[in-house]
């Protein structure tokens, strides 16, 4: 028994409304987090294609949107090492690519920010003076920080280990 795919249903089961919908909504909550609109739109369109890369042409495509405003948002999120780029083999085309670990690589980018901000604290605990107001709440600014920076690590082997445990090794 052959059947039909339902009305607006891609190849594959995709809907493409459906996945627009969901591209939508998720880069406007990254957006709300503090993403830029078109970082997270990019983000979001990556996230969700099966193979996980596509080039600025099937980004503008998809999004409705110039190859500079993809452009832009690519180098954005390269900074923050949440895509990489990657050129097509016997091609100049770059692809661009969301790996399945791509939240352990962009907090794991936060947590040496953290170390950076800590040592600038320190200086300014030490300017300010620890008994002065400015002082105790850049002390606890930094206190702060270190107990995140320590919480952090401990968090992403837990994590490390349950990623395995839930999606093998070689995910």
């Amino acid at each position: 028994m052959t059947t039909e795919p339902e009305p607006g249903a891609a190849e594959g089961g995709r809907d493409p409304e459906a996945v627009s919908s969901f591209v939508e909504s998720f880069a406007a909550q990254l957006v709300e987090a503090g993403m830029q609109r078109m970082a997270a739109r990019v983000f979001a369109a990556l996230l969700a294609s099966d193979a996980g890369a596509l080039t600025s042409a099937e980004l503008g495509e998809q999004l409705q949107v110039s190859p500079a405003a993809v452009s832009g948002a690519v180098r954005y999120l390269s900074q923050v090492h949440m895509v990489s780029r990657e050129r097509e083999p016997g091609s100049r085309r770059e692809r661009y690519r969301v790996h399945s670990d791509q939240w352990y690589e962009a907090i794991t980018n936060r947590d040496a920010v953290l170390k950076r901000w800590g040592q600038t604290l320190r200086v300014g605990v030490d300017s300010l003076g620890v008994e002065s107001p400015g002082g105790r709440r850049i002390a606890e600014t930094l206190a702060f920080f270190e107990y995140l920076e320590g919480e952090l690590t401990q968090l992403m082997d837990r994590w490390r280990e349950e990623r395995a445990r839930t999606f093998g090794q070689g995910s």
